[in-house]
């Protein structure tokens, strides 16, 4: 089987930060797996389709052309990027997270990433789901306040004042119950993943941990044989 670094958590934990960075230093590929969820909630309701409307933003899902790397998310040759990273669009993802039959779709393509060379997943259900046999798998994790403290500071998320802090506690906090009690593919840590708190510590102290724990899992292979 291809390497797969799984990388789960919830919101703000530091997923994001972390897997680019691993990423990048083990020369594989990325694949941020909630920015494919975030893509086809905008593309849904940019083509006016109720967002709760599950065979209809199932067609948009299948139908979808993804083109990702570290900095860019495009779908159906719209570049979203930072359209897709919104509150608004956190409660939109999440729903469409939910439909069992758009996650069906968005994880055969998960997989289909994976079948051409090593890579780094993150999202909420790659060591669970997507993944189960994964080389490697992590779970991150962060307390609520410095969860929300992060995301309030990212502009791309739409907020950029400190003070906002308590407005993005409420939203993480619906996107968790969301999250944990959806039917479908629910957040929750495997039974073999390794829980890592990174509640103050420094995003380069937490990949450099990542990094150590994937050469240690490989031993004599040589991390950076990907196709990048």
């Amino acid at each position: 089987m291809t390497k797969v670094l799984a990388i789960d958590g919830p919101s703000g934990a530091g997923k994001g930060t972390v897997a680019r960075e691993v990423a990048r230093a083990l020369n594989w590929t990325y694949v941020d797996t909630g920015a494919m969820y975030r893509a086809v909630a905008w593309k849904a309701r940019h083509e006016a389709i109720q967002i709760n409307d599950e065979d209809r933003v199932a067609a948009v899902a299948d139908a979808a052309v993804f083109e990702l790397d570290f900095d860019r998310v495009v779908i159906n040759g719209y570049d979203v990027t930072r359209l897709i990273r919104t509150p608004d669009m956190d409660v939109a993802a999440a729903t469409v997270a939910r439909m069992p039959s758009v996650r069906r779709l968005l994880v055969a393509r998960q997989r289909d990433y994976a079948a051409a060379g090593p890579v780094v997943m993150e999202g909420r259900d790659i060591g669970t789901v997507v993944f189960p046999d994964a080389t490697v798998k992590l779970y991150l994790d962060a307390t609520p306040e410095e969860r929300a403290s992060r995301r309030a500071k990212d502009p791309t998320h739409g907020f950029s004042r400190a003070g906002e802090i308590g407005v993005v506690a409420s939203a993480l906090a619906i996107r968790d119950r969301l999250d944990r009690t959806r039917q479908a593919s629910p957040l929750t840590r495997a039974d073999d993943a390794i829980l890592i708190e990174t509640t103050g510590v420094p995003a380069r102290d937490v990949v450099a941990r990542v990094l150590g724990i994937v050469r240690e899992r490989l031993g004599d292979e040589t991390p950076t044989d990907g196709r990048r």
